[in-house]
């Protein structure tokens, strides 16, 4: 299957944005793009409706008129992963978590790294939002478009 590659310049930054024409398979940031991109098979750099979708609702986002994202999601990933991602959409706008608390969501209170580990490895940041979860310390840690990023995103999700 195809997978069309659009890129948006965005309040924080150039984002990779990758859709089939059924879903959206990435978001990422330039940081981590190459990464991301070797998991997608045959990319063709072009928009398609779910690309443009997904422009139009970040746009919204970042204006702070959006709040959450309906687009259709195809994430693989271990059953793990996939937990911890889903858990990562069950955190409320302008709300955050520890990954500890994060690891509690998905019953496996032990595995807080692995948790920073595959938070790290989510390939659709912002609409699957790992920016909510920060230290328990509660000091923000490690995010794939840097921390002034996250910083910016949780400041926006604030007001």
């Amino acid at each position: 299957m195809n997978t069309n590659v659009e890129t948006w310049e965005s309040p924080v930054g150039i984002l990779y944005i990758a859709a089939t024409d059924y879903a959206l398979c990435a978001l990422a940031f330039d940081s981590n793009w190459q990464r991301i991109r070797a998991t997608l098979g045959n990319v063709k750099a072009q928009s398609n409706a779910l690309t443009q979708a997904a422009i139009s609702q970040l746009q919204a986002y970042f204006a702070g008129t959006r709040r959450c994202f309906a687009l259709p999601l195809e994430l693989h990933g271990t059953d793990f992963q996939l937990r911890t991602w889903q858990a990562l959409r069950e955190i409320p706008y302008g709300k955050t978590l520890s990954y500890s608390e994060q690891a509690q969501m998905i019953g496996q209170p032990q595995a807080v790294r692995a948790i920073g580990h595959t938070n790290g490895l989510n390939p659709v940041s912002i609409i699957v939002p790992c920016h909510r979860v920060i230290a328990k310390s509660g000091k923000l840690a490690g995010y794939a478009g840097g921390l002034a990023a996250k910083e910016y995103l949780l400041a926006l999700e604030a007001k």
